[in-house]
């Protein structure tokens, strides 16, 4: 047992204060750990906090500020893309024991916890591997600005546990799958093999994500009487304000059970280009 932690409430509120982020990972991994051997209790006595703790590096920014990042194969924007996704899975740890936070204790089985617990595990397995990716690159998280945009879909969704679902892991982390298979390429193109496996093993692991975020959806539109493909898209269209963009990694969305009924009728037909494969 880690410190005094002795219940799934207090483990994610000890998570969600933790300003340092590989203290964070740290937390994260000790307590998915207690979880799975029985050393915590399902209670959540104090709702989580509504912001994480954040460190005092790196600089946040509002998207609109945020300085645009090269595409070409030097070892700055290969630095400046990894510190991205280091930044975003830093708050896909956040975001997986908030929802464990507001939301476990709803009635639902524990099969519900076992799954979000694991994939904040998940999340802080991939900010190490990319802060150590950093590290050998001669950089580290909070090196550069980041963009504080990420937080907004938690937010929007506090209330409701279908809108959490609904934008967080099949609207962004869906988002993932479709755009990492082109930066691999570009990566084994640049030579940085390292880097390409790297992202390659993140987007193999998301996409049992995306497929628990459909699963409990699935299993809360039951519950609700509600036809899943109609409410998703009621959902999204009234708390997902970037819009859905092509092109669609249809292959990794349809392993993950989140076929193209769900998104297609609701993407503008603008910017239609081949789907990913």
């Amino acid at each position: 047992m880690t410190s005094a932690v002795s219940c799934l409430g207090e483990a994610a509120a000890a998570v969600l204060t933790a300003a340092a982020p590989l203290e964070k990972v740290r937390l994260t991994h000790a307590y998915a750990e207690d979880w799975r051997a029985g050393r915590l209790s399902p209670e959540v006595p104090v709702p989580p906090p509504g912001r994480p703790a954040r460190p005092a590096r790196p600089e946040l920014k509002l998207p609109r500020d945020m300085p645009k990042r090269g595409r070409g194969g030097s070892a700055q924007n290969r630095i400046a893309l990894l510190h991205a996704l280091a930044h975003i899975e830093l708050n896909a740890i956040d975001l997986a024991w908030d929802l464990v936070a507001r939301f476990a204790g709803a009635g639902l089985p524990k099969g519900f916890t076992d799954d979000w617990v694991q994939v904040a595990d998940d999340e802080a397995r991939h900010f190490r591997m990319l802060e150590a990716r950093l590290n050998a690159l001669g950089s580290s998280y909070g090196d550069l600005p980041a963009h504080d945009g990420l937080w907004q879909a938690a937010a929007e969704t506090a209330h409701d546990l279908a809108a959490r679902l609904a934008v967080v892991p099949m609207v962004l982390e869906a988002r993932g799958l479709d755009v990492t298979p082109e930066t691999v390429r570009r990566l084994r193109d640049f030579g940085d093999g390292e880097s390409a496996d790297l992202l390659q093993t993140i987007h193999d692991e998301e996409i049992t994500h995306v497929a628990a975020g459909r699963r409990w959806f699935v299993h809360l539109c039951r519950e609700r009487g509600a036809e899943p493909v109609t409410l998703w898209q009621e959902l999204v269209g009234r708390h997902f304000r970037g819009g859905l963009k092509r092109p669609f990694n249809v292959a990794s969305r349809s392993l993950a059970g989140f076929g193209p009924e769900y998104y297609e009728p609701i993407t503008p037909e603008i910017d239609r280009r081949p789907e990913s494969r």
